[in-house]
């Protein structure tokens, strides 16, 4: 692999590394499956788009990013919570409507920025470096950045009754915690963090498409579960850092079996959907077989 793809596996990881941990706040804080990811991320670069081509700076763009994501989620988390519609039912019918809702807001199925300020430029100019080197490190700054304030934010009174809403809610319920409310807000602060992440990866990109959330709940997925089994999963706080860590480590494997050659064969970017299933069902079935082997040399000994 060239130092340039590296970079460029690195960038992508870290832009990505926001959708991973808001993957991680439904799937793994809340247990709730929630399929709205694939629609909420081009809804992101959608709305960032729209303000940056109406005059908006990049960085306020983000916020609006943000906010359009925490309303998608929202709507899912009132669809399940107060009409019973079942979870997975309720994000598909969500993300099956901000497919129409995108075209919307863009007024056409994607949107270019081309002669447009992004941060990504703001921040080149900044640092002076190259933009396949700076750009991994504006994002990772921004990663960083975001796990401290959700590391922070899960201490608080109202991050401890949402982690325990997850755990067990009837016993939440039993200690006075409103759960429809917490399911409601944790939904919404997922499809913000992945709309943040959708705004991040269009202005580096340099347009948004309604295509570009597709596959987008599997890649988020295939990074939490390949963080967890690299980096382990000893409390919350350990686990966020693993997902980021793993998103960066999925697009690094993503770019090295891109670049496989073997002798005439080789992957191409259609083949990803396909790595990507190898490399989660690797991941799931690799703590298994590390434990029977511990256990094998336990019990020759």
């Amino acid at each position: 692999m060239s130092s340039y793809a590296f970079f460029g596996a690195l960038e992508q990881g870290f832009a990505f590394g926001l959708m991973v941990l808001g993957v991680y706040l439904t799937f793994r804080i809340l247990d709730f499956p929630d399929l709205t990811v694939d629609g909420s991320l081009p809804l992101g670069a959608a709305v960032s788009a729209v303000a940056i081509t109406g005059g908006w700076s990049p960085e306020i763009s983000i916020l609006f990013a943000m906010g359009a994501g925490f309303l998608a989620g929202m709507v899912t988390g009132i669809l399940n919570t107060k009409f019973k519609i079942l979870h997975l039912l309720a994000s598909i019918l969500t993300m099956i409507s901000l497919y129409s809702i995108n075209i919307r807001i863009m007024g056409r199925p994607n949107m270019a920025l081309l002669g447009q300020d992004t941060i990504v430029d703001k921040f080149i100019e900044l640092t002076g470096l190259p933009a396949y080197q700076s750009t991994p490190i504006l994002f990772a700054l921004i990663s960083i950045t975001i796990v401290a304030v959700m590391i922070w934010f899960l201490k608080t009174e109202f991050g401890l009754a949402m982690l325990a809403t997850g755990d067990n809610g009837q016993m939440a319920v039993s200690m006075g915690v409103n759960k429809d409310m917490m399911i409601i807000f944790g939904v919404g602060l997922s499809n913000a963090l992945v709309a943040a992440s959708g705004a991040l990866v269009a202005q580096n990109q340099g347009a948004a498409d309604v295509n570009m959330g597709i596959g987008t709940i599997i890649a988020g997925l295939a990074s939490v579960i390949i963080g967890e089994t690299l980096f382990g999963k000893r409390n919350v706080s350990a686990t966020m850092v693993s997902a980021l860590l793993g998103s960066v480590v999925y697009r690094v494997a993503i770019a090295l079996a891109l670049g496989l050659r073997l002798g005439d064969f080789s992957f191409t970017p259609s083949d990803l959907n396909l790595v990507t299933a190898v490399l989660v069902v690797m991941a799931l079935v690799s703590p298994r077989i590390k434990a029977r082997l511990i256990k094998a040399r336990g019990g020759t000994r």
